[in-house]
């Protein structure tokens, strides 16, 4: 898709990514309704996108906010591109989350996802051409210690990609899904950054990632993994995962060091 011919709903918009994906996609034409649940940083973002954005402040995970995102778009003149790009992480074994801490993980980066997406589709299918981003994760497709309900819910999200891409394979909609790898933002905790550093894992800059999504988006690729050898990993991870269990049984201990704060 061009960008200039873009009607964007970004969730997740003040996020680390999000926040630059917004001025990438404003820098190339494109005309973006902004979502996100802290108006003060909703509205810095508008005013850097220079009169390409617009914001409406809501969360997803209720149903209202569901509903007052639908009404701006509709505002806007309805969106032909949507990118699921909300989403939390809680580094931590399973046994140290909480029930509350677990629902709400998967509220938003699943269910959330998909009951906006549910909501959009009918404006969407209303577009000479649309697309459908989810932002997934090099998690959503390794099974990663220290991470059970993150990966759990990008292993979801990709799911839901690959069957409603081909849920819609007769219609103008198309859908995307974009696994970045490890990426240096918020999203990421200290004693995460500092447990990459010691398994020397890489962490990408989240302008490299906007970058990578823009592209994507241009291609209309219908996946796209970031990273290398992570891209090997997710190959090994399908074909041969006892010796990915086996590579990582040897990372385990310092994992959970740095999981249960002993670092």
């Amino acid at each position: 898709m061009q960008l200039s011919e873009c009607r964007v709903l970004l969730t997740g918009a003040t996020g680390g990514i999000g926040q630059l994906l917004a001025e990438r996609l404003c820098a190339g034409g494109a005309r973006v309704l902004l979502v996100g649940r802290q108006a003060s940083r909703l509205e810095q973002l508008v005013a850097q996108c220079h009169g390409r954005a617009e914001s409406v402040c809501a969360d997803i995970t209720a149903s209202a906010g569901r509903e007052a995102v639908l009404q701006a778009a509709r505002r806007m003149g309805g969106v032909n591109l949507l990118i699921n790009a909300a989403g939390i992480n809680h580094f931590s074994m399973l046994e140290q989350h909480d029930e509350e801490a677990l629902a709400a993980l998967v509220q938003l980066n699943v269910t959330a996802t998909l009951q906006l997406t549910h909501r959009l589709l009918p404006m969407l299918r209303q577009q000479g051409q649309a697309l459908v981003v989810n932002i997934g994760s090099t998690f959503g497709s390794i099974g990663y210690p220290g991470f059970s309900a993150y990966c759990a819910s990008k292993f979801a999200l990709r799911g839901f990609s690959e069957a409603l891409r081909r849920e819609l394979a007769d219609t103008r909609v198309k859908v995307m899904y974009i696994a970045p790898r490890a990426t240096r933002t918020s999203m990421n905790e200290q004693s995460v950054v500092a447990m990459n550093d010691e398994l020397k894992v890489a962490m990408d800059a989240p302008a490299l990632v906007a970058d990578a999504v823009v592209k994507a988006i241009g291609r209309e690729s219908e996946e796209l993994y970031l990273g290398w050898p992570e891209k090997l990993f997710v190959r090994l991870n399908s074909l041969l995962p006892r010796m990915v269990d086996q590579a990582l049984r040897k990372q385990l201990p310092i994992i959970q060091r740095f999981a249960r704060g002993k670092s």
